[in-house]
């Protein structure tokens, strides 16, 4: 049984989706062309700053934005695959009808994230059946990197840098920690499996999504991911959480330790960024609030702090014990007190 109806999903998207700046022809080839070789001149500066000896570099995949909904709709349906086997002894009415309005949810949510997002390391896709793609892909977004550089008045060049540096740091992570990838999935799965499908537990949740909404409209702190949650999941995305806090904490550190020496107006780069992150509309922070946007945001500034904090006391060696293993990773409570994970991790060996 089809958990969504994902080409109810794409189309959605890619109706709803705002269309990208204006920009000639040229321009358009010019942005492409420099960010596939930016993306490459990344690998080398993130490689030598982390030490981590990830696989030989690729150019970027630069998208627009219905491309960027179509990419990730590959990436959804290799996740939520597990749900497929789960989801089949629903009555089938339930199955159709349910697919149909979560088909439209995802396009919604996508054609809302399309218009935001710069770039991201696709770490799930479909898989190849001649072994010859590789496992990942670093996607850029080239309409919105040229947006968010003309609204910022920043260096274009330097911007789409910073950028490349940031997710070329998770290409690395990915590639250069061989459980990494497997470790995320096999948490995502046990996340998915531990829902409970019955239809009196499915009218539970979405009163706890309405509550949540009503929570946002509020200006509360109520987002729909924790609503709609078990407890046994919230033991799991505590875990998932704390990995993608570091992971994405590690990516920002990177691009700003790393932009001094190759973006020479890092620091105005990074001051406007900031206060872009933190405005938008009251709607846009409503809506933000709701996805679990914001927490996002958040994990970026603590991840970011907790590899600052291990960096500074201990020297990157010592960090990248981070990646020696599952038990290496840092909890919740490490990532906000980082001498509690050099306590137990560094100190023992």
């Amino acid at each position: 049984m089809q958990v969504i109806d994902w080409d109810l999903a794409v189309t959605t998207g890619v109706r709803l989706v705002r269309p990208g700046p204006q920009v000639s022809r040229e321009e358009a080839r010019q942005a492409v062309a420099e960010l596939r070789r930016l993306s490459r001149d990344a690998e080398g500066h993130v490689r030598e700053f982390t030490r981590i000896d990830s696989a030989p570099p690729e150019a970027a995949t630069v998208v627009d934005r219905p491309g960027w909904i179509r990419a990730n709709v590959d990436g959804f349906r290799v996740v939520l695959e597990p749900l497929t086997d789960k989801m089949s002894n629903m009555p089938a009415i339930v199955g159709a009808v349910g697919s149909r309005i979560t088909g439209l949810e995802v396009g919604a949510v996508l054609a809302f994230l399309a218009s935001r997002v710069l770039g991201q390391y696709e770490l799930f896709l479909p898989p190849d059946p001649s072994g010859a793609a590789p496992t990942g892909r670093l996607t850029l977004v080239a309409p919105n990197i040229v947006h968010a550089e003309r609204e910022l008045g920043v260096d274009p060049r330097d911007f789409r840098l910073w950028v490349c540096l940031h997710e070329e740091t998770h290409r690395v992570q990915f590639t250069g920690v061989p459980w990494l990838r497997e470790y995320v999935r096999g948490q995502m799965t046990e996340f998915l499996l531990a829902s409970e499908m019955d239809l009196t537990t499915l009218l539970e949740r979405l009163r706890a999504a309405s509550d949540a909404v009503a929570d946002a409209f509020k200006g509360g702190e109520g987002n729909l991911i924790e609503a709609i949650q078990t407890p046994e999941q919230k033991a799991v995305l505590d875990r998932v959480t704390a990995v993608m806090t570091l992971v994405e904490g590690h990516g920002d550190y990177v691009m700003d330790a790393v932009g001094p020496s190759v973006v020479p107006s890092v620091a105005d780069i990074r001051a406007k960024f900031q206060r872009r992150r933190e405005g938008g509309s009251r709607i846009d922070q409503l809506v933000r609030r709701l996805l679990g946007i914001e927490l996002k945001m958040k994990q970026y500034a603590e991840g970011s702090r907790f590899v600052r904090t291990v960096v500074d006391e201990a020297g990157m060696e010592s960090f990248n014990r981070v990646w020696t293993s599952p038990e290496t990773l840092p909890d919740r409570q490490e990532i906000a007190e980082p001498r509690l994970w050099m306590s137990r991790v560094l100190a023992a060996s």
